[in-house]
């Protein structure tokens, strides 16, 4: 099954990006799945690399790094990324800067598209 995760929420603060990186990381692992993450809006800062948490509290990267090495792809909006000055160097590896056209593709890609 294909299955297209899109993320808008701020990384910390609410849960919803917490919730739908659980939801791609469970489903990467499983086999037969192909999993796609796009970040958009606030949820862009999802991607930015060096995120340090207090002891105990998720990590957005670590979740991110899930995916990837299930073989997931992980896009984030080049335009929201500009907004919010994140530059291509300041994102996690593997991640990387995408657009509505790929969205837009990847929609059309997927089996299921889930929204956070």
């Amino acid at each position: 099954m294909k299955v297209l995760l899109i993320l808008n929420d701020p990384p910390y603060g609410t849960e919803r990006c917490y919730n739908g990186l659980r939801l791609a990381g469970s489903l990467a692992k499983r086999e037969g799945h192909d999993v796609r993450v796009f970040l958009m809006g606030d949820a862009s800062s999802c991607a930015q690399a060096g995120q340090a948490v207090p002891n105990g509290w998720y990590n957005l990267n670590r979740m991110l790094t899930v995916v990837l090495r299930q073989r997931g792809a992980v896009g984030v909006c080049g335009s929201c990324m500009d907004a919010r000055g994140l530059s291509d160097t300041d994102l996690l590896k593997g991640t990387r800067r995408s657009s509505l056209e790929e969205l837009t593709d990847w929609t059309e890609w997927a089996d299921r598209v889930i929204t956070f």
